[in-house]
């Protein structure tokens, strides 16, 4: 198991309609499908700064996730278009992230 631990730069200002759009849309969305979201974070040191997390079993699942929600038809056309309004797509920072022996999150 393990965790992707994703930091987003959303563009000046708009970062409370990023929150929104996200908890509302595309949580909903991932999580039709199968992803486990773990949690989503603002940045308290960065007023354009978002932290989310969401956790596979192994490679496997995390392809078959991806294929399922990035390859459907609604985010093609309807969800992605709105994140490039909304976040530095180029900015992405991804963390795969195995939680130790004594992690509260195994």
């Amino acid at each position: 198991m393990f965790y992707e631990i994703r930091r987003y730069q959303i563009r000046p200002g708009r970062r409370e309609e990023w929150v929104a759009f996200i908890e509302e849309v595309i949580i909903p969305f991932q999580e039709s499908k199968g992803m486990n979201v773990i949690a989503s974070f603002i940045d308290d040191e960065d007023p354009d700064g978002y932290v989310w997390m969401r956790r596979f079993a192994d490679e496997a699942e995390r392809e078959r996730l991806y294929a399922a929600v990035y390859g459907s038809q609604r985010w093609q056309q309807e969800i992605a278009p709105r994140v490039e309004e909304l976040m530095f797509r180029e900015k992405i920072q991804v963390t795969r992230a195995v939680p130790t022996p004594a992690s509260g999150l195994r």
